[in-house]
């Protein structure tokens, strides 16, 4: 079956919605994840996603598993609402004649989409990740109060997404909101290129009628099976994207010049099984957040909000 004619406000208001839920659904995993990922040999505050839920409710609260959730839901939505209706774009504009995409096409639409969200996404993870490594820096600074120094422009007590934005615009400018786009582009456009083709064919497999949506069950369990899928085989990609947008880390721990640098100095230190740090809460986060948004854009809540918005007479 072809791809039918997108309409774009219609997919970028199912993205924002798809995404506002996501992520606050799944935001705390997502912070145990960010944590895992940064905590290097001889700094280890964690053994596992549990531990490290358990250990920031006891010392920062239950709203300490959701810093950095403001960043995240402010701009989840353009973030999600470009990846979704730019693949839409792509597969529409690479049908030929209302034919079924090829696999190959499929992927280019990924591609394309993966591409095109980074514009958004590495700022948005780039202050989260600051937010949410904040508990890690303090708590290893009251174990070892000398253990803690800046590995970047930003050291703050409580720092906020606005005096993060702010100090990173003054010392490094615009370049200091996109530290790490490199590495973003290597996890996201592989993720895309993975993500959206098995879903869309997962998706098929479950369709009673050729000609009809699949039922909303199989686009949930669909967008699941694929969004962890993709997210286990990019992790090693977003290990280093964590590490090298990390401005501030302990006394003891690497820091890196660049993506290489990156790979190179945590081969030799901490051994490849490090680079699947936080694999299965990545899988935890992305299996939801992706089979919330496909939900979300089948059942096409844009499209019953913009026909339910009064009309404008001329």
């Amino acid at each position: 079956m072809a791809d039918k004619q997108i309409s774009l406000p219609a997919k970028l208001i199912n993205g924002g919605v798809a995404g506002l839920i996501g992520v606050t659904c799944v935001f705390p995993i997502d912070l145990a994840k960010t944590r895992l990922q940064n905590q290097q040999n001889g700094s280890r505050l964690y053994t596992s996603m549990s531990d490290c839920l358990i250990k920031t409710i006891r010392s920062e609260g239950y709203f300490g598993m959701y810093r950095g959730a403001a960043v995240n839901l402010t701009l989840v939505t353009p973030e999600k609402a470009i990846k979704l209706a730019a693949n839409d774009f792509f597969r529409f504009h690479l049908s030929k004649d209302g034919q079924k995409l090829t696999l190959l096409r499929e992927m280019l639409a990924g591609c394309g989409a993966g591409t095109c969200q980074v514009i958004v996404t590495t700022p948005m993870e780039m202050l989260k990740i600051q937010l949410q490594d904040a508990g890690r820096i303090a708590a290893q600074r009251k174990l070892m109060p000398q253990a803690v120094t800046p590995g970047g422009p930003v050291e703050m007590k409580s720092p906020t997404a606005m005096q993060l934005t702010r100090e990173l615009l003054k010392e490094k400018g615009i370049a200091g909101l996109y530290k790490g786009l490199g590495a973003t582009l290597l996890r996201d456009v592989p993720f895309s290129i993975i993500y959206f083709p098995l879903f869309a064919n997962l998706n098929n497999l479950g369709k009673k009628d050729a000609a009809g949506p699949a039922p909303f069950y199989v686009s949930f369990v669909s967008g699941c099976a694929a969004g962890s899928t993709a997210a286990v085989a990019v992790n090693p990609v977003d290990v280093i994207k964590t590490r090298l947008q990390s401005l501030t880390r302990g006394s003891q721990e690497d820091t890196y010049s660049g993506v290489m640098d990156c790979i190179r100095k945590i081969l030799r230190n901490e051994g490849p099984t490090a680079f699947l740090k936080g694999a299965y809460c990545r899988a935890l986060v992305i299996a939801p957040l992706f089979g919330i948004a496909q939900v979300v854009y089948f059942l096409g809540v844009g499209e019953y909000i913009l026909s339910h918005l009064p009309k404008r007479n001329n």
